[in-house]
C-alpha cells in the first residue's frame, strides 16, 4: 500500500479476531465442509485433508484431487491462519477452506468501495467526476490510502452497506467509522465481490466491471504479487492486495481472477497472524501457484509462469498509520 511519488498512509489494524482457521483432524475436516469453525494452534497452520478442501464434476475429480493435495502441501505448517475460494468457470472446479470466517480486510476493500461508487453513479445515471477517476485510479493502482479515505467517505458508508447488501455479501461487516482497512470480510465474500466483477450480472454493469476490472490489471508492479503468482504471462490477471501489520504480525489478503485462452478462474486467499510481512506473502503466493499450475495444466501454452514476488527492499516492513488508542 505503499507509493513514493504520493503522500501516503496505512492503515493499522486491531489485532485480528482469533479465529482458528485449520483443520487437524477428522472432526475437523467436517465443520470446514459445513462451513463452520475449525481449531487450530495460535502459531500453526495444519493443513486439512486435502480431500476437504476442492471439488469438481465427476470429469474434472482428479484435477481437484490434485489441487486439494497441493493447497494443502502449501499450507502445511505455516505459521499464521488462511481462508481461501478458488473458484473455475471451465472445469467447475470449487476449492473452499475456511470461507467463512472473518478477518480484517487491508487494502482488498478498496476493490469494494470503487464498485460501491461505481454501483452509486449506475442508479443516478451520473458519470464519474474527474477527481473520482483520478482517485480511482491510485486506489486500485497504486492502493493509494489517501484515495480510499476519500472515496470511502464520497460514497458514504449507508451507499456501500447498499452495495454490499445488492452483492449478496452477507458476510461483509464495514468498519462504521473512517477505518476501511478494518472491515471484517471473509473469502466466499470475496469471490462473490470478483465474480461480480467477472461475469455479466444484474447489479454491476459490463461498463462499470470493465473500467474497474482495467484498474485491477494495471497494478503497479511491485503489488502485483498474491493471485498472480505462477500464472502464465499471456493471461490477463485481475489483483487486488492488501496488507497490514498489527503491529507484530501480519494481515496477508491478495483477490483476483485469471481470464484468457480459455481460462476462467478466481481467487480470493486471505491469511492473517503471519508473523513477517514477507512470510505472508510467501504462504499466499504458495496457494496462488498451486491453483495456477493445475487450473492450467493440460491447456495450450500461455507463456511462462510469473514468478512470486519479493517485496523490494524499500518496502519490507513499513510501519503503518497509528490508530488512535480508542479503536486499537
Amino acid at each position: 500500500m505503499f507509493v513514493v511519488k504520493t503522500g501516503m498512509r496505512r492503515v493499522l489494524a486491531r489485532k485480528p479476531v482469533a479465529l482458528a482457521l485449520a483443520a487437524a483432524s477428522l472432526a475437523a475436516t467436517a465443520a470446514l465442509a459445513a462451513g463452520g469453525p475449525v481449531h487450530a494452534s495460535a502459531t500453526q497452520t495444519a493443513a486439512a485433508p486435502s480431500s476437504a478442501i476442492c471439488t469438481a464434476p465427476a470429469k474434472y475429480a482428479s484435477l481437484a484431487a490434485r489441487l486439494s493435495e497441493d493447497i494443502a502441501a502449501a499450507i502445511r505448517g505455516r505459521s499464521g491462519h488462511v481462508a481461501i475460494r478458488v473458484e473455475d468457470v471451465r472445469t467447475g472446479v470449487e476449492c473452499r477452506y475456511n470461507e467463512g470466517h472473518r478477518s480484517h480486510s487491508a487494502s482488498v476493500v478498496k476493490a469494494t468501495i470503487l464498485a460501491a461508487l461505481l454501483y452509486w453513479r449506475q442508479h443516478t445515471r451520473t458519470s464519474l467526476t474527474s477527481t473520482e477517476k483520478r482517485e480511482a485510479a491510485l486506489m486500485i493502482e497504486y492502493s493509494d490510502n489517501d484515495a480510499a479515505t476519500y472515496l470511502w467517505n464520497d460514497v458514504g458508508h449507508a451507499r456501500l452497506s447498499q452495495f454490499v447488501k445488492a452483492a449478496t455479501m452477507t458476510e461483509t461487516e464495514l468498519n462504521p467509522g473512517g477505518y476501511w482497512g478494518l472491515s471484517q470480510i471473509t473469502a466466499r465474500d470475496e469471490l462473490q465481490l470478483i465474480r461480480l466483477l467477472t461475469e455479466h450480472n444484474s447489479v454491476l454493469t459490463d461498463s462499470s466491471r470493465a473500467y474497474e476490472l482495467n484498474l485491477m490489471n494495471h497494478v503497479v508492479s511491485y503489488e502485483r504479487w498474491g493471485v498472480p503468482a505462477g500464472a502464465p504471462r499471456g493471461l490477463t490477471v485481475y489483483v487486488k492486495n492488501g496488507w497490514l501489520n498489527d503491529p507484530v504480525l501480519w494481515v496477508i489478503n491478495s483477490i483476483g481472477a485469471v481470464e484468457g485462452h480459455g481460462r476462467n478462474y478466481k481467487m480470493a486467499i486471505l491469511s492473517y497472524d503471519n508473523p513477517g510481512e514477507q512470510y505472508g506473502i510467501n504462504t499466499v503466493q504458495a496457494i496462488a501457484e498451486a491453483a495456477n499450475r493445475d487450473l492450467n495444466a493440460g491447456l495450450p501454452a500461455a507463456g511462462t509462469p510469473l514468478a512470486p514476488t519479493t517485496l523490494p527492499g524499500f518496502l519490507q516492513g513499513r510501519p503503518d498509520e497509528a490508530l488512535p488508542t480508542a479503536v486499537r
